[in-house]
């Protein structure tokens, strides 16, 4: 394949993020013009020829809607320019809490969001750190699934004598327990219960953190409820230090508040959602996911694997 043959296009959802990963690939993002009408309505226009290109698009599905919208109608327009594949590069994958139907007369919208991007015409997605490994199930298409361990891991291991990693619940097992294999650190899981969306009650601690310094993993960080009510609750059971790693940083209502006036130490996120300027504190540190996107993009392109690029535990 001819080295020009991919083209990198970003979204407005995150253009930092996009230029990160343009950057390390040394190429430039290609122009598109997105455009707004006066009442709202999104207009995209590929301002290059992409006629049989690889065509690589870079956008979150973070609130609001309207980023979800844009990829959508950047898909179709790719599609109709007869760009040769499509690939979908989402670091945050929205929506994708409502991944089973919990309770009476509510939507899966992990799957209508599948169903949407599929239909707009991408033939490949690309992500990290979904909510719930099974909405690659959702797809009829490729997936390519990475994970943030493989980048906040390495922050850790000058500690690992005294560390533990902890899952904020039995559903983020999988993710803990690839940071414990690459950290050489025990396991330990919160059992938590959720009475309504935002809200989760610490019922039990499984397994011991007293006396230790303690990694608090999820894929996502949104009021920060659930992580300060497990910070206390760790702390009342002996945890010393707290860090957090955290790949989606939504930090929505008085999250920021409640992080500042928190007992935790440090908390990593990455950039795959950018941040407000209200989340400049010093608890708060970001960790760039371009590398591991950038590498993803490049191995894809020539056909070349991935797999290295999967690290969780798979037991």
């Amino acid at each position: 394949m001819a080295e020009n043959g991919y083209k990198i296009f970003s979204g407005s959802s995150n253009t930092q993020l996009a230029e990160k990963i343009a950057e390390k690939l040394s190429r430039p993002l290609g122009f598109i013009e997105l455009k707004r009408f006066s009442d709202g309505e999104i207009w995209s226009k590929y301002g290059e020829n992409i006629r049989g290109s690889e065509v690589f698009i870079i956008q979150s599905t973070n609130p609001p809607a309207e980023n979800l919208v844009e990829l959508l109608i950047m898909i179709d327009a790719a599609k109709r320019a007869s760009a040769k594949r499509i690939t979908a590069v989402i670091p945050y994958f929205g929506y994708s809490r409502q991944d089973r139907k919990d309770q009476p007369r509510v939507s899966i919208t992990a799957k209508l969001i599948a169903n949407l991007i599929t239909v707009a015409g991408a033939d490949r997605i690309m992500t990290m750190d979904l909510h719930a490994a099974q909405i690659q199930g959702f797809f009829d298409i490729p997936f390519d699934h990475l994970y943030g361990s493989t980048i906040f891991s390495g922050l850790f291991d000058k500690i690992n004598e005294n560390l533990v990693v902890v899952s904020p619940d039995v559903g983020g097992i999988k993710m803990a327990r690839s940071y414990a294999k690459r950290l050489h650190a025990d396991l330990v899981v919160i059992d938590k219960r959720r009475p309504k969306q935002n809200l989760a009650e610490v019922v039990h601690i499984i397994g011991s953190v007293e006396n230790k310094d303690v990694l608090l993993v999820d894929d996502m960080i949104d009021t920060a409820g659930t992580f300060i009510g497990a910070i206390e609750a760790l702390k009342n059971n002996g945890a010393k230090k707290i860090y957090g790693a955290i790949t989606h940083p939504l930090l929505s209502g008085h999250a920021i508040e409640r992080i500042k006036n928190s007992q935790l130490t440090k908390l990593f996120v990455s950039d795959t959602i950018p941040l407000s300027k209200d989340a400049d504190v010093d608890k708060i540190s970001v960790i760039t996911a371009s590398d591991i996107f950038a590498e993803a993009i490049r191995r894809t392109y020539h056909n070349e694997s991935i797999s290295s690029l999967f690290d969780i535990d798979k037991g």
